[in-house]
């Protein structure tokens, strides 16, 4: 759902450049809260991870493809400011080195692939933890429908920029009509790759997974034939997995997913492209201003191997990736005040 230069007009594309620089500034101050040392390196990893499976495009049609959007994921395992901040980055990363997403409409695609994805999932996240019964299934489950929402809420944002600056003359019910239709069937690919992402880590780290804080059942026991709590255990279970394990093993495979994988990703394109060009939406497409960055389209300028191309173009995005969102999660931890308690405490060890 990467938007390019030239469909959304100028106002509108500067109108939701000023959404998005807002909604960035209160998530680099709503990370503070989220972020604390165990949690931040995640975060980079998270960033590397959804541009990875990004690259993954999975067939959802006759002619159609899909991808990972990744604001699920993203709030789920590291909350949702910074989840918003993780997905801009990806979006800031294939911008300016893949000419993946117009510069000009890079604040349409933060304010539709990162605020309203986030927003939307997590909301629905929330709801659901809290009236379905505790525990590890349930933010699985959790994870699976959030995600699926959250696809056609971007479609569905993407038709009121459009409706409000789209440069070419469509009929709004139209655009309705396919994005909302395609993006329905993407999101059941989404929904899978959340729920398994997210299942895994809660498996080996559920104290890691900002969704799943708060979620501990309590033992009970029967005194005097009425069940009360038991008494809190006076010290944490073991992980399963170390936080370095368990960064060095999602590192790897982000770096698989992208180095290798890709490679065998459906080359259909993907909804709004499909959509764009069935309708007539992309008639005053512009050339990206990176297309002749040496790693446009996702390959490397003078290799002519494409396998090897493309592979080293998703080494390079999950390396250039981590290190910029790490970068950027290290910096807000250390500006983390007095007032910026992160509820850690409450993380779940026996979800």
């Amino acid at each position: 759902m990467h938007v390019p230069d030239g469909f959304i007009n100028a106002p509108v594309s500067a109108a939701t450049g000023v959404v998005a620089a807002g909604a960035i500034a209160v998530s680099l101050r709503g990370a503070r809260r989220e972020l604390d040392e165990r949690t931040a390196p995640l975060a980079g990893l998270v960033a590397a991870f959804i541009f990875a499976v990004q690259m993954l495009n999975f067939p959802v049609a006759a002619g159609t493809s899909g991808h990972l959007l990744g604001g699920a994921l993203a709030a789920i395992l590291v909350g949702p400011f910074t989840g918003v901040l993780c997905v801009s980055v990806v979006l800031l990363m294939q911008g300016i080195l893949f000419a993946d997403g117009g510069l000009t409409a890079l604040g349409v695609n933060i304010t539709d692939m990162a605020i309203v994805t986030t927003v939307v999932s997590y909301a629905v996240f929330r709801v659901l933890v809290k009236v379905l019964p505790r525990g590890r299934r349930t933010v699985t489950v959790a994870s699976f429908a959030a995600a699926l929402v959250s696809v056609p809420a971007a479609a569905v944002a993407f038709t009121l920029i459009y409706a409000l600056g789209g440069t070419t003359d469509v009929s709004i019910g139209k655009v309705a009509t396919a994005m909302i239709g395609v993006h329905v069937l993407i999101g059941l690919g989404e929904a899978a790759i959340t729920a398994l992402t997210v299942g895994a880590v809660v498996a080996v780290r559920p104290d890691l997974v900002h969704g799943a804080r708060g979620l501990q059942q309590r033992l009970k026991l029967r005194v005097n034939g009425e069940l009360v709590d038991a008494p809190a255990p006076t010290a944490p279970v073991a992980a399963r997995t170390s936080r370095r394990a368990l960064w060095i093993g999602g590192l790897v495979t982000s770096l698989v997913l992208a180095g290798f994988v890709s490679y065998y990703a459906s080359s259909s394109p993907d909804g709004l492209e499909k959509v764009a060009a069935d309708q007539g939406i992309d008639q005053k497409a512009k050339e990206h201003a990176a297309a002749d960055s040496p790693l446009a389209d996702y390959s490397v300028k003078d290799v002519a191997d494409a396998r090897l191309s493309g592979g080293l173009a998703g080494v390079i995005g999950v390396g250039v990736t981590v290190v910029a969102g790490s970068g950027v999660f290290w910096v807000v931890r250390r500006r983390r005040g007095p007032g910026d308690v992160t509820p850690s405490s409450t993380a779940v060890e026996n979800v």
